[in-house]
């Protein structure tokens, strides 16, 4: 019994598709846009407010005959997708993007897994002709399985994830290998002679197609093959390594090893708002407000330039300054800067490609080059603290040094912490470099705790032995109010200076609406409303 289901598009225009059960959405898709003369790559199908899984048949998607489906728009940007590669009973996954092709994400599977051939592979066989070659290597061709459904020609290979009916979620690829009658080199020669092609015209389809994403993709798949060390039954066979467009000589020790990476694009200007800005969290730095007197640096490193005593007070600074309510209260500055990051979130964002992910991390290598010095403040368990000046080719093993020198019981473990890092990160005593590998700079606190072997003898002693203790100094914390009173007291004098000008409208709390939205405008960087 035939069944059938309805297509509606944007434009209204309605058209059946005679289905079976074994058909496939993306198929239904693919017909759909073919009769409305329309590209189906930009377009889903909707039934009922909720978005139709392609890549299944229909017996599966839960439609009845006559069921009506809404062509909709496709997000313009590649969705992230989880992919979980099944290679003869082992599973490995990673999250791709929905536009990369099945072959791309073949060759990804293959540099992120040691040791992982599938694009690659050859067997031996012997031939018994009178021009045969004994031990003779023929290729392997990959064959690519969604939900039943092979894909095993490289026309195929060349689909996209999109195209194949997979926007978004997660997905299982079974890959399994099929012998062909053509000789490995030939394989090779045909496979890299189709991919110059398929890139030769990527040019002309994004000219026809400007409204395609361009940005987001994988690298481009012209690549060579080499390194190909192929499986024939339980020990490897050594290959040369191939390479387009001519064969070049030499040996591969090791099992199935995958083809490396082309090499990346140059890096993209970050101006496109859909970009994943990754944000480097510096250390905390020690609070601006603690005024620290500092002893003339010594030629010794190992020296602490600075020691101060443990507070006084039990009572932290912080609580003990007094704040009107009023300031918690939130405004409509507040709101419109919360509205935006709730915008800024439901935006559909793409992945980075891997010439912006070298990008970032080259910045953020040169940033780090730029460094010449850290101020180090270590905060011990009595409160105490010292603070030293490191260069940037100081270690780990530098600082826990230089801590043992001032301790009383210098043979005690312990371990210094980043605050505010989660998980937790400590500074080993180690070769690590603290500004290198731990991204130290400017002005980084660390704090010391004890480790569990520890003597209790030593946790409650003074942990700075008294040459050192006696050097140090109180910390000097401004007062905050003072500061504040001095600027309320400029504002007063503007306001008196300005009292024979025109009054202007006050708000509903009295205050003038024009100087307020003014300073919420300084301070959050918005415009005033009109």
């Amino acid at each position: 019994m035939s069944a059938h289901v309805e297509v509606l598009s944007t434009d209204l225009r309605r058209t059946k598709i005679k289905v079976t059960p074994g058909t496939y959405m993306v198929d239904v898709l693919g017909e759909a846009c073919q009769k409305f003369n329309l590209n189906s790559d930009k377009y889903q199908l909707k039934h009922k407010q909720k978005l139709i899984d392609l890549s299944g048949p229909f017996r599966t998607s839960g439609l009845v005959s006559g069921a009506k489906l809404e062509l909709v728009q496709k997000s313009k940007s590649a969705a992230v997708v989880s992919i979980a590669l099944d290679v003869n009973g082992q599973r490995y996954t990673k999250k791709l993007s929905s536009d990369m092709t099945l072959w791309q994400v073949m060759r990804q599977f293959e540099v992120a897994e040691k040791g992982l051939n599938l694009t690659g592979r050859g067997t031996p066989k012997s031939s018994t002709g009178p021009q045969g070659t004994s031990g003779q290597l023929y290729f392997e061709a990959p064959v690519v399985s969604i939900m039943g459904r092979e894909y095993t020609s490289m026309e195929d290979l060349q689909k996209t994830l999109s195209q194949c009916g997979i926007n978004s979620g997660s997905i299982v690829l079974r890959v399994s290998f099929r012998e062909t009658e053509k000789t490995l080199y030939e394989a090779m020669q045909d496979i890299g002679q189709y991919l110059k092609e398929v890139e030769s015209d990527q040019p002309k389809t994004q000219a026809d197609e400007p409204s395609a994403p361009a940005t987001g993709s994988a690298p481009a798949i012209e690549e060579p093959i080499e390194d190909l060390t192929l499986a024939a039954g339980p020990k490897p066979i050594k290959e040369s390594t191939l390479a387009e467009p001519e064969l070049q000589t030499g040996s591969v020790e090791g099992t199935k090893a995958a083809a490396p990476v082309a090499p990346a694009p140059e890096p993209v200007p970050k101006t496109d708002p859909m970009d994943i800005v990754d944000e480097v969290v510096a250390p905390p730095a020690i609070p601006p407000t603690e005024t620290t007197t500092t002893i003339s640096e010594p030629s010794d490193p190992l020296v602490p330039t600075g020691v101060f005593n443990a507070p006084s007070s039990t009572t932290p600074i912080a609580a003990r300054i007094q704040v009107e309510d009023s300031v918690y209260e939130p405004t409509i500055a507040h709101a419109q800067l919360r509205q935006q990051q709730l915008l800024q979130r439901a935006q559909n964002q793409r992945l980075k490609s891997d010439a912006e992910l070298a990008a970032d991390a080259a910045e953020e290598a040169a940033r780090l080059a730029k460094v010449t010095r850290v101020d180090i403040k270590i905060r011990f368990p009595d409160q105490t603290s010292a603070q030293w000046t490191v260069a940037p080719e100081h270690t780990g093993a530098f600082l826990y040094q230089a801590v043992k020198g001032v301790m009383t019981h210098p043979d005690q473990p312990f371990r210094l912490i980043l605050p505010g890092t989660h998980p937790i990160v400590a500074v080993q005593d180690g070769n690590k470099r603290l500004v290198a590998d731990y991204k130290l700079r400017g002005r980084a606190l660390l704090n010391l705790v004890w480790d569990e072997a520890a003597s209790q003898e030593a946790r409650e002693a003074p942990f700075l032995k008294g040459s050192v203790a006696s050097r140090a100094r109180e910390v000097v914390v401004p007062d905050v109010s003072q500061e504040e009173g001095e600027e309320e007291k400029d504002v007063q004098a503007g306001q008196s200076s300005s009292s024979g000008q025109e009054v202007k409208r006050k708000g509903d709390h009295g205050l003038d609406s024009d100087a307020v939205k003014k300073k919420l405008g300084k301070l959050f960087k918005l415009p005033g409303r009109k």
